[in-house]
């Protein structure tokens, strides 16, 4: 996948209701230093937003406020459905956080905590099991997988609960080639049915073939933003070229 526009996607697909999410001059202090400053982003339903930048620019907290996790110290955060903290999203983390359970008791446990009914949850966990490739895995204990195997689980788990946005804290980061392209591949399915992606990386060569947006940090601030074609042909801030060309950027 390249970073052009929008694959196609089924008609009925997009989905309407926590999106956009509307970041107004947001930032986040702790004892008083900043560490993210005056952010105005929107996430705009169906689309796939790549977060780029240096190590310690920001990525993972931001991820983590829109997600949350976290609340931003000041300016706002703005969901369409005008919650706090809507149950349409989930987050996968660059570790895995898995239960001492099976692999299907794992995609099965938010789906419980969701309401869903015990016939209903089998047959959803049979239906996700069988979608990503996990079947043979089911009663394996989650915490003895690979680590792509891991990360496998974290996006089915995900999946699962069918969100309208999914944030990825760099999913790929510890994994080889041939998990990574598994992964991608999981991003991509997602995606074309509706799920918005937002997900960091370190990785140029991934953020080409999953972004179509780009939004890049730089010590805490957002640098630039905007379709991901412009930004990898010709970004305008000085230090997002000297990111692009390899050169270390403090």
């Amino acid at each position: 996948m390249g970073a052009g526009p929008a694959r196609m996607r089924p008609e009925g697909a997009l989905r309407a209701g926590i999106l956009p999410l509307r970041l107004d001059g947001v930032g986040y202090a702790v004892a008083g230093r900043a560490l993210l400053s005056d952010l105005t982003l929107t996430l705009r339903p169906g689309r796939r937003l790549v977060i780029l930048g240096p190590n310690g620019a920001g990525k993972s907290l931001l991820l983590r406020l829109c997600h949350g996790l976290i609340q931003p110290t000041s300016g706002r955060r703005i969901w369409a459905d005008g919650s706090a903290r809507p149950a349409s999203q989930a987050m996968v983390f660059q570790r895995p956080v898995l239960l001492r359970r099976t692999v299907a008791a794992n995609i099965a446990f938010p789906l419980a905590l969701r309401g869903i009914g015990r016939a209903a949850r089998r047959e959803q966990v049979a239906r996700t099991l069988e979608r990503f490739g996990l079947t043979a895995l089911a009663h394996r204990p989650a915490r003895l997988l690979s680590g792509g195997e891991q990360q496998r689980l974290a996006m089915a788990r995900a999946g699962a609960m069918a969100p309208e946005v999914l944030f990825l804290d760099e999913p790929c980061a510890s994994l080889d080639p041939a998990a990574t392209r598994v992964i991608e591949e999981m991003i991509l399915t997602l995606s074309a049915e509706g799920t918005t992606i937002v997900a960091s990386t370190h990785d140029l060569g991934q953020a080409r073939r999953l972004a179509e947006d780009v939004a890049f940090l730089h010590r805490g601030r957002l640098v630039e933003a905007g379709p991901a074609a412009a930004f990898f042909t010709g970004c305008r801030s000085p230090e997002a070229r000297a990111f692009l060309n390899g050169d270390l950027v403090w």
